[in-house]
């Protein structure tokens, strides 16, 4: 009976331990930020939520999605707008798994093909654009370039965030003739505000001169001020100018 009984032991102690290995790696852990896409016999099932979930070996497997929000940069791509001039541009997707099912199921490698997605439609919309539009209203072109790419990934489970123009890359030559092109209306700019300031002075003067010529004495009065302000510094040298009719009307008394 003894022998019977450690035999049996022996016996069941290795499938115990079979039995042990065999459900702890069953065992398949899917944190909070993660869905399963659940296969039985290479048939999709469900979408597996966070938690512990048992997968049966060789029946059944799982391959988890991460549907947090994921920033996909996307390198510089040369284009030629619409004016046929050539320049770089390079931006940044954002972008989240929105159905991990339709993600695995539809489309292989699914940030490879958003990338690549975005890539060719970036150049597209340069392409209809002027360099000045481009240039002056970044946010127009990226607007547009997410409205494209976010039609297109809707099939695939994906919803695009946002899409962000990094930067825009000319040639040296195209850099230089813009730097040109500001200088000369920023010389624009200043010869119309002289012109406007100096306009103005003018009228200003005009004004003046037409008051004073309109009241009586007023240019006397004016005379007189500005000799007060000159003898407040006794080095300056003060030539008087008398007027005409001073001069005229001594004139006809020696006459008399």
């Amino acid at each position: 009976m003894n022998t019977l009984s450690i035999m049996f032991s022996v016996l069941m102690t290795p499938l115990i331990i079979f039995l042990v290995i065999l459900l702890l790696a069953s065992i398949k852990q899917v944190n909070q930020y993660q869905r399963g896409i659940k296969l039985r016999f290479g048939k999709f099932v469900g979408v597996v939520e966070p938690g512990w979930r048992i997968i049966i070996p060789i029946i059944e497997s799982m391959f988890k999605m991460d549907i947090r929000v994921k920033a996909a940069d996307v390198p510089y791509q040369e284009t030629i707008t619409r004016d046929n001039i050539s320049c770089k541009i390079n931006a940044v997707i954002y972008y989240r798994i929105a159905d991990p099912a339709r993600a695995y199921l539809e489309v292989e490698r699914v940030m490879h093909a958003v990338s690549q997605l975005a890539q060719t439609t970036m150049r597209n919309v340069c392409g209809e654009l002027s360099l000045d539009e481009l240039l002056s209203n970044r946010e127009e072109a990226a607007n547009r370039i997410k409205k494209s790419v976010a039609e297109n990934t809707a099939s695939w489970g994906v919803e695009v965030n946002a899409v962000e123009l990094k930067d825009i890359s000319l040639p040296d030559d195209m850099v230089r003739t813009i730097a040109k092109q500001a200088e000369a209306e920023r010389e624009r700019r200043a010869v119309i505000i002289n012109s406007e300031g100096e306009k103005t002075a003018a009228q200003n003067l005009a004004d003046a001169a037409r008051t004073l010529s309109e009241q009586h004495g007023a240019l006397h009065l004016r005379t007189l001020h500005s000799l007060n302000d000159l003898s407040s510094d006794q080095s300056n040298t003060v030539i008087f100018a008398i007027p005409l009719e001073i001069l005229r009307a001594f004139d006809s008394m020696a006459k008399k």
